[in-house]
């Protein structure tokens, strides 16, 4: 046997299931507590739906609205909080540990860059052939990043080896 389907958003009418509650009219005001049929009754008198807008409340508030219009403007106010946060990436700068003063200025352009933009930074150091034996080459210049950037990045994970590449993951401040 299917299960009947599960209704998402406030109860309303015959589906709260509480023997008293307290009423707000359509224009705000507090009709006080009252039964929960008779609440329906007057709703449906003035052309409303008794709507739970306070479920855990005691005793649960309910208001007289419209359930369609109810439903369509916290849809909307969902879409518009979804649609104004940010979601941070992860940018990847590459460098190499005998990199060129230039070459690394750019680069440090760019991490601002991500880092102002609320992006969090992963900063990879390839190392090559005899480079491997000069992993402190590498740290230094890491070490050199992390200075650079330490009025608005904070490290969220310190330079470590993986393989023939040393990560670093910055995350700006605040």
């Amino acid at each position: 046997m299917l299960a009947p389907p599960v209704k998402s958003g406030p109860r309303y009418n015959q589906m709260i299931n509480v023997p008293k509650v307290r009423v707000i009219d359509e224009n705000g005001e507090n009709l006080g507590v009252m039964y929960t049929r008779e609440a329906i009754e007057q709703a449906a008198e003035v052309g409303l739906d008794l709507v739970e807008v306070s479920p855990n409340a005691d005793p649960p508030v309910c208001k007289f609205l419209d359930v369609g219009k109810f439903r369509y403007e916290a849809q909307k106010k969902a879409n518009a909080a979804r649609k104004s946060q940010k979601t941070q990436e992860i940018k990847e700068i590459k460098m190499r540990p005998n990199i060129d003063d230039h070459d690394y200025d750019v680069k440090m352009r760019n991490v601002h860059r991500f880092i102002e933009d609320g992006d969090k930074v992963k900063v990879t150091l390839r190392f090559r052939g005899r480079e491997l034996s000069h992993q402190q080459l590498g740290m230094n210049l890491l070490k050199r990043v992390q200075e650079d950037v330490a009025e608005v990045a904070k490290i969220e994970a310190f330079p470590r080896m993986e393989g023939r590449q040393m990560l670093m993951v910055l995350a700006p401040k605040g």
